[in-house]
């Protein structure tokens, strides 16, 4: 077995664990954070297909689009955070 074969299974568990996570969680914040791990499953695979022949040459296009998708990730999550937030501060004041 090869790295890439090693690293392309781990990036496809990572991915499905988070993808089962994110269908069968009731919290919130759980679901976020399983959708987290979902982006860290994809780019994981995006820069294991990025290596090609010769061996330690890299394509460059998968770096900058994991690249972009993290910073994409980390402002999702934000936004995701601050709507949990309000959501759970519109049913507190339900309950009162």
């Amino acid at each position: 077995m090869t790295p890439d074969m090693i690293y392309g299974a781990a990036g496809i568990a990572v991915f499905g664990i988070g993808l089962v996570g994110a269908l069968c969680a009731q919290d919130r914040l759980r679901r976020v954070l399983a959708l987290k791990l979902c982006s860290v499953g994809a780019g994981f695979l995006l820069l294991v297909g990025a290596w090609r022949e010769p061996p330690g040459t890299p394509d460059p296009v998968p770096h900058a689009l994991v690249i972009t998708g993290i910073v994409v990730m980390v402002s999702a999550t934000a936004v995701a955070l601050a709507l949990i937030r309000r959501l759970h501060s519109l049913e507190a004041e339900d309950e009162r």
